[in-house]
Order: structure tokens, then C-alpha cells, then sequence
């Protein structure tokens, strides 16, 4: 199905994004890409250099005439967010993407796509391959493990750069002009806990809440969809209050920085309590389908018999347990004052497993300001050391604060409108772009990011629109052409 792409223009972007669908490429197995990349920079004749951490920067030459352009960094990261739908059997470590075209949009056949950030990768790829694109001197930046930690960024050696301007190709809104990110932060606690036997005489079920749309936990914490580690424990807490539910695991999301999916938990129950139990998990059900029937249209939850377990959580461990994921805050914590519509602070409640007597539970929170994103912290610890957890922060990273004065910023601005008729809006957003912390690194850098429409990244039902990656690249293109000159 991959080759129907190569038909789409512009044909230079697909071309390269094919390679990228058919190379598996997770966060922290970027091996083959990263071969394949460095080959193709020095096909191509030119500078490649691979850094200490692992991240790629190929140097092209400014064309005849163009010298005196100020020198652009092209900045894109290699690995891409690896959902599958419990329906689709996929490897990501060995497997390619199935793109599959969908009216004005490309999809994967039950996958993520990896548009986000493969639009951007192969964008930069085109541009370094061209021969009739009029550019000044131009530096392509490939990192790594953005989506797990941005280990690229973060390891970035300070002097290996030599341009005046970062353009990010990261952001998922053709038409649109980023000029600031949110910073984030994990938060990583463990709980172990005391187990014991259940009875002969219980019955055992496994409960699955799934059908969610998931998401981008930080473009897409703010459309009220629903956290199936909340709807899950919910359940557990209330129906444990009525029927004498005894936890044996838990199973929950799978990566910090997506909107959790599908959630699973294994219970037993007192076989006279069976018949009140269902009735109840029914009930609540169908609260929760009324409460999400225009964001969630999909929920489901099912409630299956299954073999006796081994061993159910103690009473006091479950309680401790549901009581502190339960309270645990989620979703958009407080918008922004200073930028209308803009989150400022989330959390996202990512993955919660229990099993064999040890819980694990991961957070991401993300704010633009941050001693909220510290409080937020603060407020979760709070929380799970009372039900005795061990609480750990990790992988904070700075937001990307606007500059007013940026000179990419007012010629990208007058040259879209010059090709599109109308001025692009200008944003900030709510994720975590690399911006923030390259911009530590060389804070002379002017910053910009832009990108293609992507709907549902970090999710299979991630999609580009075919449209817009012909004006996003029409766009760049021009930007090269109109670079800002040196001072």
C-alpha cells in the first residue's frame, strides 16, 4: 500500500516519507533510520556528522548568489510514537508502516503514522537532495528520541552548530507560525503492595475499557476526551465499595506522552455478589457513555469471566492503591492568562500497571510557566505518598518563551501571505517541541516552527491532510529562497 503514496505530491516529501514508513524507527531504536540518514547525507557529497548522543546534522552549501543569506538549521527528530490498535498485530521494531490514502488524508492501517515528526524529516531530506531550490547556507538537524525524553536535544554538543535561524518542522497546524512551547516533566511512582489468595469459591473477570480516541497528550488534552486509567480505577473504586472487588492486576496505557487508550484490570468477586456487580459496572457504563457521547462516541466497556488468579491485591494495598490513581489529577490543569485558548499547565495520567505485589505508575505533566509545573509535582507527590509510594521526578525541560523580535518570524509571516493571501496565525503551544531546550543550548538562535495539518498524532487513528503538505512545502521553499540576510 506504501507505493500508492509516491503518486501525492509534492513528490519529493513522499518519496522520503515512504523510506520512513517502510524503516522501523520507535523512540530509542533509531538505529536503522539513523544509518539510513547519515548514508544519505553522504551520498549526497555532503558534510554528515553524527554527535556523541546520536543525532544527525548534514551541511549544505548556500547556492551561488546566496552567501550572504543567513544560514538556517532545518530541524526534525527521527522517531516516531509506536500505537497499535489491540485488533492489529504490529512490530515496530521490524515492521513497516501501512499507509493507506483516505479521501485528503493519509492514514496507517491501525498504527500511528508517524507524520509526527516524519512530514519533517523528509521534508529536510528533500530540500538537502534538490538542486533547483535557491537557498543560503543550510544545516539539516535530525535528533533522536524526541517522544521519550528529547535525549537528542538534551545532548546536543554546544558548539556543533553553525545557523543563524532554527526553523522546527514539528507543529501540526498548516497556516499556523509557532513561537513557543510548553516544558514538561515525568513523574514516575511505585507502590509495592501486599497480595494475598483469593477464595475457591470467587469468580474471576477481566475488565476492558477501551474504543478511546487517546491522543497527543499535550495537542490534544484540551478536547475532553476520556483517560481510560480514570475510567478504569472509577469503576474498580466504586464497584469495590459495593461488591467486595478484589484487584489482581492492572494493566493501563503504554506511553507518558499519549492519552491512554485501552485499560484492563483482573478482578475477583464473591460469587453471591456477581449478579449486583455486573448491574452496577452496567450502570456506570452507561454514565460514563453519556458523559463522553460526543468526545468518545467508540467507549466500551466489557466485563468477561475468566480463570481464578494466583493472588488479588490486600485490602488495605488496593484501597491505598485506587484511592491515590483515583484522586490523581488529569487532563488540563489551567488555561493561559496571557494567550486565549492556550493550556497552560496538564497532566497527563499515562500508564498505571499493577501486578505481583508492585504498582507503576507514569504522569506527564507539561506547563509553560514553570513553578505551576513544579506545584503540579508537588500535588501529585502529595498525593501518592499518602498511600506510601515512592514519587520521582525526571526529564524536566524548559518551554520555549516568544520572541517579539524575530526576524524569521516577520518573513515567514509576510512571505505566506504573499503566496496564500492571508497572514498565518501565531501561536504557542501546548507540547513539548524541542525549541526550549536547543534554544538553552544556543540561546542566539532565532526559533520558529511550522508543519503540515496532522490530526490524532500519537494515536492509530494519526492522519496528514495531502493538501496541506504541498503548501507546507510551497511555503518552505519560498522561506528558503527569502531567508533574512546577514547583518
Amino acid at each position: 500500500m506504501n507505493e500508492e503514496i509516491l503518486k501525492l505530491n509534492p513528490t519529493g516529501i513522499w518519496k522520503h516519507f515512504k523510506t520512513l514508513c517502510d524503516i522501523p524507527r520507535p523512540s530509542k531504536k533509531e538505529e536503522r533510520i539513523a544509518k539510513y540518514v547519515k548514508e544519505f547525507g553522504e551520498g549526497l557529497g555532503l558534510e554528515t556528522i553524527v554527535d556523541s548522543t546520536g543525532n544527525i546534522i548534514i551541511r549544505k552549501p548556500a547556492t551561488a548568489g546566496l552567501e550572504h543569506k543567513k544560514g538556517i538549521i532545518l530541524q526534525a527528530h527521527l522517531d516516531m510514537v509506536p500505537q497499535a490498535n489491540s485488533d492489529t498485530t504490529h512490530n515496530f521494531e521490524t515492521d513497516p508502516i501501512e499507509t493507506i490514502i483516505e479521501g485528503e488524508w493519509v492514514t496507517a492501517n491501525g498504527t500511528t503514522l508517524g507524520a509526527d515528526n516524519g512530514m519533517g524529516v523528509a521534508a529536510a531530506m528533500a530540500v538537502l537532495e534538490s538542486d533547483n531550490i535557491p537557498h543560503g547556507p543550510i544545516e539539516a538537524l535530525f535528533t533522536i528520541d524526541e517522544e521519550t525524553g528529547m535525549t537528542g536535544a538534551f545532548g546536543l554538543e554546544p558548539n556543533i552548530l553553525k545557523g543563524d535561524i532554527l526553523i522546527n518542522m514539528d507543529s501540526e497546524d498548516e497556516g499556523e507560525l509557532y513561537v513557543g512551547c510548553a516544558g514538561g516533566m515525568d513523574a514516575s511512582i511505585s507502590l509495592s503492595y501486599a497480595e494475598e489468595s483469593p477464595a475457591d469459591t470467587e469468580k474471576a473477570y477481566i475488565i476492558s475499557v477501551k474504543g478511546l480516541k487517546g491522543g497527543h497528550s499535550g495537542m490534544d488534552i484540551s478536547l475532553g476526551r476520556a483517560n481510560s486509567n480514570k475510567l478504569l480505577v472509577r469503576l474498580l473504586r466504586h464497584c469495590t465499595k459495593l461488591n467486595d472487588i478484589s484487584v489482581s492486576s492492572i494493566k493501563g496505557g503504554s506511553l507518558r506522552n499519549a492519552i491512554p487508550r485501552e485499560s484492563f484490570a483482573t478482578i475477583t468477586i464473591p460469587a453471591e455478589n456477581t449478579k449486583a456487580f455486573l448491574l452496577e459496572a452496567e450502570k456506570l457504563t452507561g454514565a460514563y457513555k453519556q458523559e463522553y457521547a460526543e468526545t468518545e462516541p467508540d467507549l466500551q466497556v466489557k466485563i468477561e469471566e475468566t480463570t481464578l488468579p494466583a493472588k488479588v491485591m490486600g485490602k488495605a494495598s488496593q484501597e491505598a492503591l485506587l484511592n491515590s490513581v483515583y484522586g490523581c489529577p488529569n487532563g488540563v490543569i489551567r488555561m493561559s492568562q496571557s494567550m486565549q485558548g492556550l493550556v497552560e499547565t496538564s497532566v497527563n495520567l499515562a500508564v498505571v500497571n499493577a501486578k505481583e505485589g508492585k504498582a507503576e505508575i507514569l504522569c506527564l505533566l507539561r506547563s509553560s510557566v514553570d513553578t505551576a509545573k513544579l506545584d503540579l509535582g508537588n500535588m501529585i507527590e502529595s498525593i501518592f505518598e499518602l498511600a506510601g509510594a515512592e514519587v520521582m521526578f525526571a526529564g524536566s525541560y524548559p518551554g520555549w518563551k516568544p520572541n517579539p523580535n524575530s526576524a524569521i518570524l516577520e518573513k515567514m509571516k509576510d512571505v505566506y501571505n504573499q503566496k496564500f493571501g492571508i497572514v498565518p496565525e501565531i501561536k504557542a503551544i501546548h507540547a513539548g517541541l524541542e525549541c526550549g531546550i536547543l534554544g538553552g543550548v544556543y540561546p542566539n538562535l532565532d526559533m520558529i516552527s511550522f508543519g503540515p495539518t496532522i490530526r490524532f498524532p500519537h494515536s492509530p487513528d494519526e492522519k496528514v491532510n495531502i493538501e496541506t503538505v504541498q503548501k507546507f512545502w510551497d511555503f518552505l521553499i519560498e522561506t528558503l529562497k527569502q531567508a533574512p540576510e546577514k547583518e
